[in-house]
C-alpha cells in the first residue's frame, strides 16, 4: 500500500494551496482519511480528517480557512488551504486508516509527507 501526497509548495500569506493524497495497492477498504502537520520542532498533529461518510473534523486552528475533502471511488483525499498564515508552515502527511484483502485489522498508512511553506 502507498500513499502519494502532492500539490505542497511556497505560497505567500493569505494564498491558496490544495494537497492532494491517493492512495494505491492491496485495499479492500478504507475508513478514516486525514491530514496531519508537524512544523520544525514540533510534534505531529492533526490538522483534519473525513470518514468514508464524509464527517469531518477539524483543529481549532484551520477552522473556517481549509476544507477536507475526498472521493471514495479514487482512494483520494483532499486538502483546500486558503487564507494561509506563516504558522501554517509545515510538513504535511496523510493519513489513512484502512484494511487490506486479506487482512482483519484495520491499520494506519502514512504518506511521505509534502512541505508547505508560508512565506512572503
Amino acid at each position: 500500500v502507498q500513499l502519494q501526497a502532492s500539490g505542497g509548495g511556497l505560497v505567500q500569506p493569505g494564498g491558496s494551496l490544495r494537497l492532494s493524497c491517493a492512495a494505491s495497492g492491496n485495499i479492500l477498504s478504507i475508513n478514516v482519511m486525514g491530514w496531519y502537520r508537524q512544523a520544525p520542532g514540533a510534534q505531529r498533529g492533526l490538522v483534519a480528517r473525513i470518514t468514508s461518510g464524509g464527517s469531518t473534523n477539524y483543529a481549532e486552528s484551520v477552522k473556517g480557512r481549509f476544507t477536507i475533502s475526498r472521493e471514495n471511488a479514487k482512494n483520494t483525499v483532499y486538502l483546500e488551504m486558503n487564507s494561509l498564515k506563516p504558522e501554517d508552515t509545515a510538513v504535511y502527511y496523510c493519513n489513512a486508516d484502512l484494511k487490506t484483502y486479506g487482512s482483519t485489522w484495520w491499520m494506519p498508512y502514512w504518506g511521505q509527507g509534502t512541505q508547505v511553506t508560508v512565506s512572503s
